[in-house]
């Protein structure tokens, strides 16, 4: 009798989604639970940037997303202080995940995805639209209505509103 053949297991699609989070918004946590969908593993990468002065401290911004996505093993987050480009050919991941609210957004996004390609020649980087009911919402509209006393409640998960009253109130 003739062993069958056994296809080799395909390696899991991974995808990197970076941003600053600062803070995670429900947005974020949509578009990452809709990217489960079309990938087995999101890597959510809290990055610096050089523009934006954060609120919360990048290790605070890492607890609050893996305290979004608690119990779910295809989300991990990490902390990275370095090009895109290079974090996914040091992983050996070959897919970033970017979300587009409006179309002033695309402009900026295509020429990041150019200059990520042109560093990492293997990196494909993938647009997803944001939902319909969160194309309004980014973090520094969540910041600017929190710290004129507006309601973020349905902005962000409630952690993150609890937290962002014991940091910035």
């Amino acid at each position: 009798m003739a062993k069958a053949k056994t296809k080799p297991t395909p390696a899991p699609k991974r995808v990197i989604y970076p941003g600053t989070f600062d803070p995670i918004t429900n947005g974020h946590v949509d578009m990452i639970q809709r990217s489960l969908e079309a990938f087995d593993e999101v890597i959510v990468l809290v990055a610096h940037s050089l523009k934006k002065k954060p609120v919360f401290e990048a290790k605070t911004r890492k607890k609050l997303i893996e305290e979004c996505f608690k119990g779910d093993p295809r989300v991990k987050v990490e902390i990275y202080d370095g090009l895109l480009a290079d974090y996914a050919r040091k992983h050996d991941i070959h897919a970033v995940l970017r979300g587009l609210r409006v179309v002033s957004d695309f402009e900026y996004e295509f020429q990041m995805a150019t200059m990520n390609r042109k560093m990492n020649p293997k990196l494909q980087t993938f647009f997803l639209m944001a939902s319909d009911h969160f194309f309004f919402v980014n973090s520094t509209l969540v910041k600017e209505v929190f710290s004129h006393g507006g309601s973020i409640k349905d902005l962000v998960p409630p952690h993150v509103e609890k937290k962002m009253r014991e940091v910035l109130c």
